[in-house]
């Protein structure tokens, strides 16, 4: 297969995915809503007070970006933002499509590491530090910022990104733990492993994930 067909055949999968779990989303909304007005309103449309969609809502995803989603608790289950002083070494990883090279990294535990991150594919790709529950739940803010049109799947909308979406509310990427790059675009993340927790680094992308975007962290 040449690298026009590749290219298009990954497209057309991940444009699919995107489809398929909007449209899941959808009925599940649906679903909540039809059931929310029976239980009163405290919480939402069928959702309890305190949930994870009062969270996104209110400050996940909406309140100065991810922050409140990502990293509530002091400290960080999964640890903290490093400092560049702190750094004792330096991983290179590549983000293509879809898939992380290398794959599995090793760290010592409360060792500050430096990823240095380059995104060589076609489409918008996701680092992020974080366990597999914390994963599932971005996965759910990905696909709203998909649905408001911040994500495209080879370029991120910033201006989208930046809408006031009502009391300051915002749907900007920025939490330590995480950055999106469009193709061709490199960041770095600094991080300290003070953590016992089971941690993977992930592609939170609708679609992306699913397809095998993921790698683990093993603490020694």
């Amino acid at each position: 297969m040449n690298n026009l067909s590749h290219r298009n055949s990954i497209r057309g999968a991940i444009l699919c995915a995107v489809l398929t779990l909007g449209l899941s989303a959808g009925a599940s909304a649906a679903s909540h809503h039809g059931g929310g007005h029976g239980g009163g309103h405290g919480g939402g449309h069928g959702q309890p007070a305190g949930s994870h969609m009062d969270s996104q809502m209110g400050g996940a995803h909406m309140s100065g970006g991810h922050t409140a989603g990502h990293m509530s608790g002091a400290p960080m289950a999964i640890g903290t933002p490093g400092t560049a002083s702190d750094v004792s070494r330096t991983i290179d990883i590549a983000l293509t499509d879809n898939r992380f090279t290398p794959e599995t990294i090793s760290v010592r535990k409360g060792e500050t590491v430096r990823f240095r991150l380059k995104n060589s594919g076609q489409f918008v790709h996701e680092f992020n530090i974080g366990t597999s529950a914390m994963h599932a739940r971005h996965q759910k803010e990905m696909m709203m910022m998909v649905e408001h049109g911040v994500l495209e799947p080879d370029r991120i909308n910033h201006a989208r990104m930046k809408m006031d979406m009502g009391g300051g509310r915002t749907m900007e990427h920025n939490d330590p733990n995480s950055v999106l790059l469009e193709p061709g675009k490199s960041a770095e993340v600094i991080w300290k492993f003070d953590t016992d927790a089971s941690l993977e680094f992930a592609c939170n992308v609708p679609g992306h994930y699913e397809s095998g975007m993921m790698g683990r962290i093993d603490i020694q």
